[in-house]
């Protein structure tokens, strides 16, 4: 009991130490300065549903914000995710703590294993859980107070990942000795400030380009006075901000540039741009953590090429020049209206048709290695080349 108390103790002292420095340098004028720091009911907080970061797969994502699932559901649906992927590759568990790496199993002449970014996350909120079992929360979360009458409700500003860390160890982890209360700066509606949002998310480590994307979004739509709505959007939402520049809000400019971590105006450009990825791109590439240098070449193709470019990009590893080259191969460029002149690429590929039984399978991958002088390149032009002739076998059978 008297460490329980110690803790708490502990606890309020840090909570009692937070000044008005964490709510930071925005440009919104708030009149009121006041905070206040509580240990709430986990069920009384949820999350921001159009933050940036993405904590949960999109599927589930969407129907949690749409109360179609609770939160322990929202989990469930998870954890099966990753025992499904997890026993695929060899490697089944039936125990959240199974995933945990035991250092008394690691040997140097074991190889690595790698991992799927389901299984990665999963890992990472389980071992979150334990250090929040352990240590308790130092780090509270901030929450925005959006009550409304005698119903209390605390939406997430930062700290998502503890959120989601403190219901998997209530329901999903044994010996919880919780009161089911989480430690939370709390903020008035009056002083929500997603440039404050944007400053704790670019100063974490795990942010994506897709992230970054949707946080560049969010801040071009705040300035230019659009409202962000209380509940979860599809990626088109976020897609009006490329109609959106900084050119007419300078005096903005600079505090934009800065939550997103300091960047120069022609990176943020660049990583608005990635808006207009397909939504299983969007959703590829953020899963996968893929960097804004090896997807802006994806965004100059036509959209429905825009999934299978970011597959190869995973399954072949390409750099960013692999994917520069790949792009701007033939087959690649956006659609022509029919009745436009065929052309030279296409008529040059149609030629090649009537030679295929002089060459062999062997010649031609020899061919595309020299051509390429990269097997993984030569793969993903095959590829490529394989979906144009199907979807061009689809076109002539009238499909």
């Amino acid at each position: 009991m008297g460490r329980i108390q110690a803790d708490t103790r502990r606890m309020d002292d840090l909570l009692a130490s937070v000044t008005n420095d964490l709510l930071g340098d925005v440009p919104q004028d708030f009149g009121d300065n006041t905070i206040r720091v509580e240990r709430i009911l986990l069920e009384m907080v949820r999350p921001d549903p159009v933050q940036p970061r993405r904590v949960l797969p999109e599927s589930i994502h969407l129907r949690f914000h749409q109360n179609q699932i609770t939160p322990t559901q929202a989990l469930r649906e998870l954890v099966q995710i990753v025992q499904i992927a997890a026993r695929h590759r060899g490697r089944p568990f039936n125990n959240l703590l199974e995933l945990l790496p035991n250092a008394d199993d690691e040997r140097d002449d074991e190889p690595t294993v790698t991992l799927t970014p389901e299984e990665v996350f999963l890992r990472d909120l389980v071992n979150l859980a334990i250090t929040i079992r352990d240590d308790g929360q130092v780090n509270p979360l901030t929450v925005v107070d959006v009550s409304q009458g005698v119903t209390r409700l605390f939406r997430i500003e930062t700290g998502e990942r503890r959120y989601w860390a403190t219901w998997l160890l209530r329901d999903f982890i044994p010996n919880y000795t919780g009161d089911g209360m989480i430690p939370c700066i709390i903020i008035p509606a009056n002083r929500s400030s997603v440039f404050r949002q944007a400053k704790e998310n670019t100063a974490r480590s795990g942010l994506t380009a897709v992230a970054l994307a949707r946080q560049a979004a969010l801040l071009l739509l705040t300035v230019h006075g659009y409202e962000i709505p209380a509940y979860a959007v599809e990626n088109d939402f976020y897609r009006q901000a490329l109609e959106l520049d900084l050119r007419s809000k300078r005096e903005y400019t600079e505090a934009v540039l800065s939550a997103m971590g300091g960047i120069k105006r022609g990176q943020f450009s660049y990583i608005k741009g990635l808006l207009r990825l397909s939504d299983e791109a969007l959703e590829l590439a953020d899963r996968h953590a893929i960097e804004e240098g090896r997807l802006r070449y994806v965004t100059t193709i036509a959209p429905e090429y825009h999934a299978e470019i970011v597959r190869q990009i995973i399954d072949f590893n390409l750099s960013a020049k692999q994917v520069k080259e790949l792009c701007e191969g033939d087959g690649l460029n956006p659609v022509k209206d029919e009745s436009d002149d065929i052309s030279p690429s296409a008529l040059k590929v149609a030629k090649a048709t009537q030679t295929v039984s002089s060459m062999t399978p062997q010649e031609l991958a020899r061919a595309l290695m020299r051509q390429e002088g990269d097997a993984s390149i030569a793969r993903a032009r095959l590829q490529a080349m394989r979906k144009l002739l199907s979807e061009a076998e689809r076109y002539l059978t009238g499909d």
